[in-house]
């Protein structure tokens, strides 16, 4: 019996043994898959979450991009109305606009030829700035340039005494002098043009050197009743002259407003007025165009070199200027080489007929 017993006892307690063996294994294994799995499900979630969010931040985006694209259509289409509506005249005056723009491009841009004809123009105009005396006469003048000669007219300027007047009177040919007005130096000059038919007024006008010193002279600044007393003052001294050239005077003659100015006095007091022309920027011409006259000015400067073969060459150039266009005028100094040289220079004048200015320009009877 003790056998038996312990063979039931050996089997009841084997599978007991066994039973606890295998319940232990599963319910451990049980456990790690449980935890390997919230793991896992955590993770989807966070990604979910993520993509969740980032779904959410595009889609929003992609919204906040539409409503701006709309909003800017909407803008650019209301303009568009906008310009459209403004244009509706514009196309009413469409020919009249081109026609407008294409005179506008043109006037900014002018062409090659336009440039080289005003250049050319400019060249001309200086040209004759230096070749001609009378240019575009008045009506009421009679000018030098119908003869059988061509004229020459000879002035001598800066005449200031009875030395250098009987000088010019002495010689065989027609000299015209231009007298100074009196000044510190010399305040009788105006006793010089008694009797005198044929003379000048030799007039100090501002050239911005140290020659504006002398008494009288003109300047830019003064004031018109200032011109109007120096001109009335030199009719009185001189009520026979009629002619008036600038001694000195470039900054004078270059300003238009001065010169304009000068200029209606003289001529209210019966005056002409010849350029001596001692810059090239002198504004007479046009001044005495825009009154009507004739404009007189000097060709040539004679003796800017003090001795004789050079006067000579300068009269012949003088002679050569009037043959081309009728006259000339030719303007020296009361130097003794001056006299000299016109004493002995008869063979440079035989081509031309020498006159007093009055002969090249007057005013018909």
């Amino acid at each position: 019996m003790a056998p038996q017993s312990k063979k039931t006892n050996t089997k009841s307690s084997s599978p007991k043994k066994k039973t606890t063996t295998r319940k232990t294994p599963v319910k451990k294994r049980t456990r790690k898959k449980t935890g390997k799995n919230s793991n896992f499900k955590k993770n989807i979630f966070v990604l979910l979450g993520v993509f969740l969010m980032i779904s959410l931040v595009a889609f929003g985006y992609f919204l906040g991009q539409n409503n701006n694209d709309s909003s800017i259509k909407q803008v650019k289409k209301t303009e568009s109305v906008k310009v459209i509506k403004n244009n509706k005249p514009m196309k009413q005056n469409s020919k009249e606009v081109t026609t407008n723009s294409i005179k506008e491009l043109i006037r900014d841009h002018p062409s090659q030829n336009e440039i080289r004809r005003k250049a050319e123009e400019k060249r001309a105009q200086e040209k004759s700035m230096v070749s001609t005396s009378v240019s575009e006469p008045s009506p009421e003048v009679v000018l030098a340039h119908r003869g059988k000669k061509p004229k020459l007219a000879i002035i001598i300027d800066d005449v200031s005494n009875a030395k250098q007047l009987k000088h010019i009177m002495s010689l065989p040919i027609k000299v015209t002098p231009s007298i100074f007005p009196p000044y510190e130096l010399s305040k009788s000059n105006h006793k010089l043009a008694q009797g005198l038919k044929h003379y000048m007024i030799h007039l100090p006008m501002q050239s911005g050197k140290a020659y504006d010193k002398q008494y009288g002279t003109l300047k830019i600044t003064d004031t018109k009743e200032k011109m109007e007393a120096r001109v009335k003052e030199i009719r009185k001294l001189f009520p026979t002259a009629r002619y008036v050239n600038n001694h000195t005077g470039s900054a004078f003659t270059s300003n238009y407003k001065a010169m304009e100015m000068l200029y209606t006095i003289l001529r209210k007091e019966g005056f002409v007025f010849i350029d001596s022309r001692t810059t090239a920027s002198t504004k007479v011409r046009k001044i005495s165009h825009a009154f009507g006259d004739a404009y007189v000015a000097r060709d040539t400067f004679i003796d800017n070199d003090h001795n004789v073969p050079y006067i000579h060459e300068q009269l012949r150039q003088a002679v050569k200027t009037a043959k081309k266009k009728g006259y000339a005028i030719a303007i020296g100094h009361p130097h003794p080489v001056t006299m000299k040289a016109l004493g002995s220079a008869k063979d440079i004048f035989r081509d031309v007929e020498l006159v007093y200015i009055d002969d090249i320009y007057r005013k018909k009877k």
